[in-house]
């Protein structure tokens, strides 16, 4: 476990922590550090656990999962989130499923320029991800008309919108807490 402040081991868990560290298990049956970071208070990691989830885990969710990694190693990037893109670049990377054409995808995205790998829909989304993420007060409707313009339907909008949100919550959370991955399982099926 690291980070700047405390967190609370699974054996020294309160029974209502407990429970909420039981909610936050990752596939591997472990608790991330940016979930266990809220050990201190548990509403905050039940609430983080069912947002993420809702984000980026919803089999209600059409926009394809490995896009949806794509848009959050983006933003991860764009804040200088190491914990966040180590382990969403890694899922992304899985689920490309094609070394080469993720090597480009990575190099264009640590450069800032989704335009080296992306043209079209997915282009758009990453432009509007990066303009939410650096420059949220000057957002404009024409900003959401040019997802629209390149076939992205209204609910996904909301879907890339909800997932540039989370990330800037999560990339401040664990880069203003010093939240590392040590001790985490990184990599496809991490909970952050």
């Amino acid at each position: 476990m690291s980070a700047w402040i405390s967190m609370i081991s699974d054996e020294d868990a309160d029974s209502h922590l407990k429970a909420t560290l039981d909610l936050a298990r990752t596939p591997h049956g472990t608790v991330d550090n940016v979930m266990r970071v809220h050990s201190l208070r548990p509403n905050t990691m039940k609430g983080h656990v069912i947002l993420y989830r809702a984000c980026l885990h919803d089999e209600a969710n059409k926009v394809p999962m490995w896009f949806q990694e794509v848009i959050s190693s983006y933003v991860s990037t764009l804040n200088t989130c190491p914990y966040s893109y180590a382990n969403h670049w890694s899922n992304a990377r899985h689920l490309i499923d094609d070394a080469a054409r993720a090597d480009k995808i990575e190099a264009a995205l640590e450069a800032h320029r989704p335009q080296d790998a992306f043209d079209s829909a997915h282009l758009a989304a990453l432009t509007y991800a990066e303009k939410l993420t650096l420059s949220p007060g000057t957002m404009v409707d024409s900003d959401v008309a040019a997802l629209k313009d390149t076939g992205w339907e209204d609910g996904e909008i909301l879907e890339i919108n909800q997932i540039v949100g989370y990330f800037n919550y999560a990339n401040r959370l664990l880069n203003g807490l010093g939240v590392t991955t040590d001790g985490d399982v990184v990599g496809y099926y991490s909970s952050d």
